[in-house]
């Protein structure tokens, strides 16, 4: 098989594992105000937990480089939140408050995958055992991040599917920035740590912005504090033992 043509099945990998995210879903039918804010909160721990993840890593290619694009990624949550405030969105059945929040995430979760199509890109021109060790990884970690993506639209009605699909659609950048950054290695190589840490500082302001007020309007902060520091502690554990 062409190298190219393996280089995006490995990427199309790693962009389906994000759609077994919403599985859990599946067996959640009835969710009252309590389990949504708990699920807001599981997705925060989760999204802090792979912040942290994608710091370390950009770190590796460059701490100044990781620290600008954290804060690229702060001021474009920022501007969009303003940007987006009172506009009519919506998100398939989703409108208003909950289909802007949705949107974000989704947008957040999107530009982050351009950055882990790269690596599997980046991670071919080590040799193939290394890409297929990358690409699990990956593809692994993309699974909470599919659950975190659903863990927010499931409760506001979005059905298993649409969570799945969208979860898919947050990781298609994958493949697609997989086969360039394979061709031109090392012209992709110095974008990383700007990429992995916009991705970061983006999910964390999200986080402290939507997601954690949203809980404590209708979960204890004891519960909510449990729930993210749970989720936060076995997603770095997760990365960290992968």
């Amino acid at each position: 098989m062409e190298p190219v043509w393996l280089v995006f099945i490995y990427g199309s990998i790693t962009a389906l594992a994000t759609g077994l995210g919403a599985v859990p879903f599946a067996f959640v039918r009835d969710l009252s105000p309590r389990v949504v804010a708990l699920a807001s909160a599981a997705a925060a721990g989760l999204m802090l937990g792979a912040s942290f993840g994608l710091l370390t890593e950009g770190s590796a290619y460059g701490s100044l480089q990781t620290f600008i694009g954290a804060g690229a990624g702060v001021l474009f949550i920022s501007l969009s939140h303003r940007m987006l405030h009172g506009a009519n969105v919506s998100f398939g059945d989703i409108r208003g408050a909950d289909a802007r929040k949705i949107f974000l995430i989704v947008a957040v979760m999107t530009v982050h995958s351009f950055t882990e199509g790269v690596a599997v890109g980046v991670a071919f021109g080590g040799g193939e055992k290394l890409a297929a060790l990358i690409t699990i990884a990956i593809a692994v970690h993309n699974i909470p991040e599919g659950l975190a993506i659903s863990a927010v639209m499931r409760p506001k009605g979005a059905g298993v599917l649409s969570c799945a699909l969208w979860s898919i659609f947050s990781s298609v950048p994958q493949p697609i920035m997989a086969v360039p950054a394979f061709l031109f290695v090392e012209t992709f190589r110095p974008f990383l740590p700007y990429g992995l840490g916009f991705a970061a500082g983006a999910m964390v302001f999200m986080v402290f912005l939507d997601l954690l007020p949203e809980s404590y309007e209708n979960a204890g902060r004891p519960s909510v504090g449990l729930i993210v520091s749970l989720t936060l502690g076995m997603m770095i554990l997760f990365q960290r033992y992968l």
